[in-house]
């Protein structure tokens, strides 16, 4: 028998020893893998289920909140509207003022010795109730009359308020209710107003919990039920209430939360649940409930602001023994096909695999060994002629990659160098966020604005937020998740001492490269200081235009002083005499002018705080133009107005626009020192509000007007310079903007535009 033949016959032999082993363990390794795979994919529906029951048990916490919420603001215009001592409080005052409220019942509790007890309320059957047997609520009463926050791990929780889990009432188990307590210690009782719990049903019949469950059960034949438990109460007897004769089992003191529980096995559930709840990590079992074959999976979840819960999901395990049946029928036939068909294969092939063979084995030891500088003699062009020269190819491809991996991680290194070194060295605080806002990365500079280290602050939220700007944060950051970027955006941050500084910020995302926001990078400049430097600048500039308005301004007062010296020259001439309602109207009437004429110039020239709200600019211009119409008179200008009717309002700061616009008309008044016509529009375009001023001055020349605006450039004798560069300064800080077109000899257009308030 020649080598071929034995080597044939012994291969062979091997091949069927191994297909016939593998055909008698197929039966236990492929149950197993298949077991396997069907935990695997349990587990897999299973964190699904928990997502999507986590995210409505959230929804519905949400809800419960807001409700609470609603309580709350109830509670506290109840206690704006009730007399502070209980006795002079009445019951039917109390049920007016739920039908005023929008609420189901309001109940006031006092502490009397070792006991709450409700004394008055809108429904007579809570008047006398005790909280003392009340468990956790009892606590909860007893902690806010201590003006302390209510910490008994149920329920909603705010400064002076705690609204508890919606539950049976007790003085009618056939109403379910959620109540709201407020105590802040201005009363002596507390203030219990309720709603009745329709919201929630109506939450679960159409997206709750119940629901999410029916409907996965529908889309998934396998599942049997999911169960949820509240493992503080899986074990024990259930919590009974008698409650005006019926026997109540209060809402949240139930092993079961929702779901059916038909598949049970409860001492060995009871433990399994037990331990999830307390390692936090999904377990599945294997067992027979209801003559079935099941797979359970228990798996915890949190829900923001409630305690855990466990879900328990079962499955019909009939569907994976018949996979497994008809696998094994098919790796039976796939085999004998393999035996078959290896035993003609070897013959013909094992003559060519042996000379080669043992040249393809050494080469490949050198490549493990890392030479890769000789090739193997390539003598066919067959399998084995195709491996040798691919092995070669193998080993030119892996000598170059790894010269290119030695190459590519110099240059990451230096990036790297590179990169630490700007952000440490920059003068502008850069600190590195997660999306959910927790700060994984800060530099020196942030340290040395800000007063916080980067150990001190890392995975925290970046304490330097004020209260009043979280809001604003938020949109901020809503713009970048929503795929914006947020470039030099002016607000207030706060150091580590408290106190508020101006900075500028750049917010960018950080993205994989799936194009996923992995980071958000905040770049933070202090320009406190430049702040300070043009709110001086303002002020001066408004100094100097009320110095000039002066005189305008007292010639103004002293015509309606005149007419009120010729009528009080004329009472005293004629002692007896007295003047008519007609004669008392008119100087009133003076008086009146006089009070406006100086009420405004002391708005003009008092510091005010910069405070943005809505501002009607066609009221603003009237007024303005009221004081400066003395001015214009006595320079021989006319000012002609033309406003739109309902001009919408704007978000500014009046007395900073006074300002600009004081600027604007001054300086067209003195381009016409021999007189002429200022007109004065107030108009709404497609993107915002226009005012524009055209006067018949002197104009500008063109070379000039691309310098206007310039700190110190300007071509009045006594000026500074500073006034159209204030005015651009403060139009930019309301997000509008300021166009001048002028030729010389025909006069100048200054048109300025501001966009609509929310806009």
């Amino acid at each position: 028998m020649t080598i071929k033949t034995k080597l044939t016959f012994f291969i062979s032999s091997i091949v069927a020893v191994i297909l016939a082993l593998n055909l008698s363990i197929n039966y236990f390794t492929s149950r197993d893998r298949l077991l396997a795979a069907s935990e695997q994919q349990m587990k897999v529906i299973a964190r699904q289920i928990a997502a999507t029951i986590q995210t409505s048990e959230q929804a519905r916490q949400f809800i419960e909140e807001a409700v609470a919420d609603k309580l709350r603001q109830a509670a506290l215009a109840a206690k704006y509207r009730l007399d502070p001592d209980i006795a002079n409080v009445t019951n039917e005052q109390l049920a007016a003022l739920c039908e005023e409220l929008g609420i189901d019942g309001l109940t006031l509790w006092q502490r009397k010795d070792d006991d709450i007890v409700a004394v008055k309320s809108s429904d007579p059957k809570e008047i006398g109730m005790s909280a003392k047997s009340w468990d956790y609520w009892y606590d909860a009463f007893n902690q806010l009359f201590d003006l302390r926050r209510v910490s008994v791990g149920q329920g909603y929780a705010l400064e002076h308020f705690w609204s508890g889990p919606i539950n049976f009432a007790t003085s009618d188990p056939s109403n379910i209710i959620k109540w709201g307590n407020y105590y802040d210690g201005t009363t002596n009782y507390m203030i219990n107003p309720m709603v009745h719990a329709d919201v929630f049903f109506d939450f679960e019949r159409y997206a709750g919990t119940e629901t999410l469950l029916r409907k996965w059960i529908y889309n998934n034949p396998d599942i049997l039920e999911i169960t949820g438990f509240d493992p503080e109460f899986v074990g024990k007897a259930p919590i009974l209430k008698l409650k005006q004769g019926q026997v109540v089992h209060n809402l949240d003191v139930r092993a079961v939360l929702f779901g059916p529980y038909q598949y049970e096995d409860k001492k060995r559930d009871v433990g399994i649940i037990h331990s999830v709840s307390r390692s936090g990590e999904m377990s599945t079992v294997q067992t027979s409930a209801l003559g079935k074959r099941i797979l359970k999976s228990f798996v915890p979840i949190d829900i923001p602001g409630r305690k855990p819960i466990v879900i328990g999901i079962t499955m019909d395990r009939s569907a994976m023994e018949q996979t497994l049946a008809r696998q094994l029928l098919t790796q039976g036939a796939v085999s004998l096909a393999l035996f078959l068909a290896s035993v003609a294969a070897i013959y013909i092939l094992v003559g060519f695999f042996i000379r080669p063979l043992g040249q393809i084995v050494e080469r490949v030891n050198e490549i493990a060994a890392g030479h890769f500088g000789s090739h193997i003699p390539v003598r066919s062009r067959d399998e084995l002629g195709l491996l040798a020269s691919r092995i070669n190819a193998m080993s030119d491809n892996l000598h170059d990659y790894l010269n290119r991996l030695t190459d590519s991680a110099k240059e990451l290194q230096g990036t790297k160098e590179y990169l630490e070194s700007f952000i440490n060295h920059t003068t502008d605080a850069i600190h590195v966020e997660d999306p959910n806002g927790t700060v994984v990365r800060a530099n020196k500079a942030f340290e040395t604005i800000f007063g916080w280290k980067e150990h001190e602050i890392a995975g925290k939220r970046a304490p330097i937020i004020p209260p009043e700007q979280a809001e604003e944060h938020e949109r901020l950051i809503c713009t970048i998740h929503s795929g914006g970027t947020v470039a030099d955006y002016e607000t207030i941050r706060l150091t580590r001492d408290g106190r508020p500084i101006d900075v500028s910020v750049t917010i960018s995302p950080i993205c994989d490269s799936m194009g996923q926001i992995v980071g958000i990078a905040t770049i933070s400049r202090n320009i406190t200081q430049r702040k300070q430097t043009e709110e001086m600048l303002r002020r001066s500039e408004k100094l100097t235009a009320i110095g000039q308005l002066a005189a305008g301004v007292a010639h103004e007062i002293r015509n309606p002083l005149t007419t009120l010296r010729g009528f009080i020259q004329l009472l005293q001439t004629d002692a007896d005499r007295s003047l008519s309602k007609e004669h008392i109207d008119i100087m009133l009437s003076e008086m009146d002018r006089i009070h406006f004429i100086v009420s405004e110039f002391l708005v003009l020239a008092k510091p005010q705080a910069v405070r943005f709200q809505q501002v009607d600019l066609a009221e603003t211009l009237r007024d303005l133009i009221v004081l400066m119409q003395a001015q214009a008179m006595m320079s021989g200008v006319r000012l002609e107005l033309k406003f739109d009717k309902d001009v919408p309002a704007i978000e500014g700061e009046p007395n900073q626009l006074k300002q600009v616009f004081l600027n604007i008309l001054k300086n067209a008044i003195e381009a016409m020192p021999d007189g002429g016509r200022l007109l004065i529009e107030l108009k709404t375009g497609q993107e915002g509000v226009v005012v524009r001023c055209t006067d018949e001055g002197v104009g500008i020349p063109a070379e000039e007007l691309p310098r206007l605006g310039e700190p110190f450039y300007t071509s009045k004798p006594n000026g500074n310079g500073l006034g159209l560069m204030v005015s651009q300064q403060i139009i930019s800080n309301h997000k509008g903007v300021i166009r001048i077109e002028s030729e010389p000899g025909q006069g100048t257009c200054v048109e300025i535009r501001l966009p609509l308030a929310n806009s």
